[in-house]
């Protein structure tokens, strides 16, 4: 199983998290407010709690506010005091601690910009490979946290450069989930689960998310995006992926056996708790409607597959709706090209219209047999000449 030692949680993502979630369905996650504002509170979040207080519509706590923003205050004081006292008395890898201790303050509280601007004061100065690493997957991760794309992109293309000049090999597997996380934002999926799945075995990323939440992104991308095959192989037959299935993740597991074992029933159920998480997932929620299309016309293809020509009857009970229904959803899949098949709405019956592979093959064989021959005359006639 993989490592559970990650990096501190600064910025902590979960209050991310959170907010995003009380700004997607207010009424419903109203009582996650005292969560968020525990953490709020707990990493005296004074520049992050004034711009929930603005995204999410709520009044200011002045109370809270001044008294948060004393602290933060009065702890920049110190590390300013600390900076100036090592810039006179010590060396220039105390000065550099004492920068990055400053920091990691203003990225604790979310103070994005002097955070920013202090990390790129710290680049400059003389910096070890890893420690650059470290300042860079700090910038990723502030990104991450006020969803900057630009900060994102552009510190994750940083991270591969400075990884290529000799980055050891746990700063290689983090990097992989950052950009992978950052692929299924982007809903690149395919990107995502080949960077996930070679991380699965290592993951020691925990500042940015559970060993179990990213099993199950894992699992997500991967039924959107392999052949059967590459499931059985990389995501079922995978022993830290089973484990985490076995003990904690009893949905996600039920979700990928049951499209792979065909119980379209069961994973019709299963759907509508994958829709219900990817709405309110930051990384997800642009894309649910997409991957649910999607993964249904998996499913559909998959069904479909076995038979030349099938009742409407029969798929509908295979997933445990009705027959309008089932027309209704071929038909629009049909029409946009995305299923290989025709109905017979005198019959009831679904016809596939897929090119025998066999007749293909032969076909294509007469084809390059022809070219061959006209080679073979060409060449003939130059050797007569």
């Amino acid at each position: 199983m993989a490592g559970e030692q990650g990096l501190p949680k600064i910025p902590n993502l979960q209050a991310a998290e959170l907010k995003f979630r009380m700004q997607q369905s207010p009424e419903e996650f109203q009582h996650l407010k005292e969560d968020l504002m525990k953490l709020i509170e707990d990493d005296e979040m004074n520049p992050f709690y004034r711009i929930t207080c603005k995204d999410l519509g709520w009044k200011v706590d002045e109370s809270l506010a001044r008294k948060m923003e004393a602290r933060n205050k009065e702890e920049l004081e110190v590390l300013d005091k600390k900076i100036s006292d090592t810039e006179t008395n010590l060396g220039e890898s105390d000065v550099r601690d004492a920068y990055l201790a400053k920091a990691e303050y203003l990225c604790k509280i979310g103070d994005k910009d002097a955070c920013l601007s202090l990390f790129r004061t710290i680049m400059d100065k003389s910096l070890a490979l890893g420690q650059k690493l470290d300042v860079t997957f700090y910038c990723i991760r502030l990104g991450l946290f006020y969803m900057d794309t630009d900060l994102i992109e552009k510190n994750i293309e940083k991270a591969k450069s400075l990884v290529e000049q000799g980055g050891d090999w746990d700063r290689r597997n983090r990097l992989k989930v950052y950009e992978g996380v950052f692929h299924m934002y982007n809903r690149n999926f395919k990107g995502a689960v080949d960077l996930f799945l070679d991380a699965v075995s290592t993951f020691t990323s925990t500042e940015l998310m559970s060993y179990d939440e990213f099993v199950r992104y894992t699992v997500y991308m991967a039924l959107v995006t392999l052949p059967r095959v590459d499931i059985k192989a990389k995501v079922i037959d995978n022993d830290e992926i089973q484990q985490r299935l076995n003990c904690s993740l009893s949905d996600a597991k039920q979700y990928l056996l049951s499209l792979y074992e065909s119980d379209y029933a069961s994973f019709f159920q299963s759907l509508f708790a994958v829709e219900a998480f990817m709405k309110t997932d930051r990384y997800l929620y642009k894309h649910y409607r997409y991957y649910i299309k999607e993964v249904r016309i998996i499913a559909y293809s998959q069904i479909l597959q076995s038979y030349r020509s099938v009742t409407l009857q029969y798929i509908a009970d295979a997933f445990n709706v009705s027959v309008p229904f089932i027309d209704k959803e071929l038909a629009r899949f049909i029409a946009a090209n995305r299923l290989p098949c025709k109905i017979n709405k005198v019959k009831g019956i679904v016809e596939t219209t897929r090119p025998d592979s066999k007749n293909y093959q032969y076909q294509q064989l007469i084809k390059q047999g022809d070219h061959l021959l006209n080679k073979i005359q060409k060449l003939s006639r130059v050797i007569n000449l």
